[in-house]
């Protein structure tokens, strides 16, 4: 895409970012330590470079000097490289757009030639060739007319136009004789791109939308250096060997069908085995935590729907309604709307507050399909709600108390790398300033008392309450949000959800939703990735599996199994006619914590050969012996109450 013969000035280089260029392209001996910083160990220089300020960089010597590496700018400005890249190499390309993203980038095309991993190489090296030109990145700004003269053949680009605001900049960013329509920001000049790699093809819906024109979108990753893309290739090739959808086909654990339709869970019985046993653990540990439990309907009245809002400002992401005697109702798309009226069925006193409720609710959201991923992105799903009714005086313990429990949740399940994130009060909100200090400040002070280091998201907070989000990193270090501890200020007024005080008057009770696992489907899907499908034996579907030697030891196999059932394990009894390696390879690949190999001699012995998943032979055992030391081990941990 081609600009318009318009005068551009080039973007300004300030003092730090013209050090970090001159650094880096002189000396090459740049290193990022764990938190995402740049440190420079001593680099001389020998050539005087001007900066866009005027100042002259001469001969230098920097000593551990830090710097930011903007991933966000480096992604986004690999994205484009690699689009012009592409218009380079291929004919008739219509471009639509080329985000960053948490991972690295991605870019969708629109083209006769159908894309292969083949192309890569050819992508790569044409990528290489203008990251060595150097060339800078220049911001222009265009009238709407001109911007749809320099638009005039890309159709996808006209639409995005088309969604700019009147009165808003419109910009294109341009690299050599490639400019894209872009907010930008981006790196100064190509060369302050490091290594990248093209990663795959997929096909991507226009704008998500199902119905749009299927795009051809590339993804990519860029890294500070040859060494450090190579980890993040490996960290991608351990995430893809974890792949929940891929292991839940080889385990036998969920499906869709497009029979039934996208985002619909089948849960297979080893997946819903898991699904039982977390969701008993759930059950008992909030009846322990002071919790009662609740089940509300799927479908409700469009007058509770506009009560809450939801219809004026969700409908998008509602499923359409269904009449029933005239009147409309809706699949639920949140549960907080039925939990309010339980509250509502009877006059409450501030000696009934607080009121934990919580419930295993499923939920319909209408997600476009380009986003749907496994169990990670559903239509339907069960989320692990709550909500807290309490006073003013109670806020504070009941916030600790609810984020305590989230990190005793993460603890059992095997997550201990934690953080939080505080959102407070945006600059358009509902409620008292008073009520929005004092559960901020509530929130805040439990976080310190729970020990967890947190980071504070200045008026990144929803309109109606400030938040806590908790998110945990799994085994190869990505990390996942989970719990949220979020005040309500918002529906509580649109009920008119009261509680009689101490003064015999009505009040208005604090609201606080509260989700520990976020939502069933997607949780168990981060814990088979998190786990590699080699779930702890407390969740394992299967803990035992029983390999009798021949025919002539099933019975003695099945008598083994059935003391095993009796102390509540769950067993199998290999009855194949296979060879004993093939049995142990079956069990491997299941990944079946404990093996127990029954021949002659341990049927005669009344012993068994115990193999673990883990840990592989561990010799004879009596039947007793093994019992106990596995149930000592398939205990997931105990809710130690604090404070009632």
């Amino acid at each position: 895409m081609r600009l318009p013969h318009i005068a551009v000035a080039a973007l300004t280089w300030i003092w730090p970012h013209a050090i970090f260029q001159f650094a880096i392209r002189s000396c090459h001996v740049v290193t990022r330590s764990a938190r995402g910083k740049w440190s420079l160990a001593t680099a001389k220089a020998g050539a005087t470079r001007k900066t866009g300020t005027g100042l002259v960089t001469q001969s230098f010597v920097l000593r551990k000097e830090i710097f930011t590496l903007d991933l966000e700018r480096v992604r986004h400005s690999t994205a484009h490289v690699m689009a012009a890249a592409v218009t380079r190499l291929f004919e008739n390309v219509q471009l639509d757009i080329g985000p960053a993203t948490a991972d690295g980038f991605y870019y969708d095309f629109d083209l006769p030639h159908r894309f292969t991993p083949e192309d890569f190489s050819r992508l790569e090296a044409e990528m290489a060739r203008l990251v060595a030109a150097n060339l800078p990145f220049e911001r222009v700004e265009l009238t709407r007319a001109e911007a749809a003269l320099a638009l005039e053949g890309q159709r996808y680009k006209l639409e995005r136009l088309s969604d700019i605001p009147e009165g808003e900049p419109i910009s294109f960013y341009r690299c050599g004789d490639f400019s894209d329509l872009c907010r930008g920001p981006h790196l100064a000049r190509t060369g302050e791109i490091p290594a990248f790699k093209l990663l795959s093809v997929a096909g991507s819906y226009y704008r998500g939308i199902e119905t749009n024109a299927m795009l051809q979108r590339i993804y990519g990753i860029v890294a500070e250096s040859a060494q450090a893309l190579q980890a993040q290739l490996d960290r991608l090739e351990e995430a893809r060997k974890r792949d929940h959808r891929k292991l839940g086909r080889e385990l036998d654990l969920f499906s869709q069908h497009d029979e039934v339709g996208p985002g619909l869970i089948h849960w297979h019985p080893k997946g819903a085995r898991i699904r039982t046993l977390i969701e008993d653990f759930w059950r008992r540990e909030h009846f322990r935590g002071g919790y009662e439990l609740l089940y509300t309907p799927h479908i409700g009245r469009a007058l509770l729907w506009e009560t809450s809002g939801h219809l004026g400002f969700y409908r998008e992401s509602m499923y359409a309604p269904m009449v029933i005697d005239e009147l409309q109702y809706f699949l639920k798309p949140m549960n907080c709307p039925f939990h309010i009226q339980v509250y509502k069925s009877q006059l409450r006193s501030y000696r009934d507050l607080p009121m934990r409720w919580a419930e295993l609710g499923t939920v319909y959201r209408y997600e476009k399909a380009g986003v749907l991923h496994g169990l990670l992105r559903v239509r339907g799903f069960t989320q692990d709600d709550a909500h807290i009714f309490c006073t003013g005086e109670q806020i504070e313990a009941e916030v600790q108390r609810a984020i305590r429990f989230a990190l005793f949740f993460f603890k059992a399940f095997g997550f201990t790398d934690i953080s939080a994130y505080l959102s407070t009060r945006p600059a358009k909100a509902i409620g008292s300033e008073e009520h929005w200090t004092q559960a901020t400040a509530s929130l805040e002070k439990a976080l310190k008392a729970e020990g967890l280091a947190y980071t504070v998201d200045e008026g990144a907070g929803v309109f109606y309450g400030p938040k806590v989000d908790l998110k945990v990193k799994d085994v190869i270090g990505r990390e996942w949000q989970l719990s949220t501890i979020q005040f309500d200020f918002n529906l509580p007024e649109r009920f008119d959800v009261t509680y009689v005080g101490e003064d015999g008057q009505a009040h208005r009770p604090y609201m606080v939703h509260r989700a520990l696992l976020g939502s069933l489907e997607r949780f168990f899907g981060i814990l088979i990735e998190h786990y590699g499908g080699a779930f702890p034996l407390w969740l394992a579907p299967e803990q035992v599996r029983i390999l009798p030697l021949t025919d002539k030891q099933i019975e003695a196999a099945r008598q083994v199994a059935e003391t095993l059932r009796a102390a509540d394990l769950r067993v199998t009894v290999d009855k194949g006619t296979g060879k004993l390696g093939a049995k142990i390879r079956n069990a491997q690949l299941e990944k079946i914590p404990y093996m127990l190999i029954l021949g002659p001699k341990e049927a005669e012995a009344g012993t068994i050969s115990v193999r673990s998943r883990a840990g592989g032979d561990q010799g004879a055992l009596s039947v007793e012996k093994f019992v106990q030391q596995v149930k000592t081990e398939a205990v997931p941990g105990e809710w130690l109450m604090v404070n009632g």
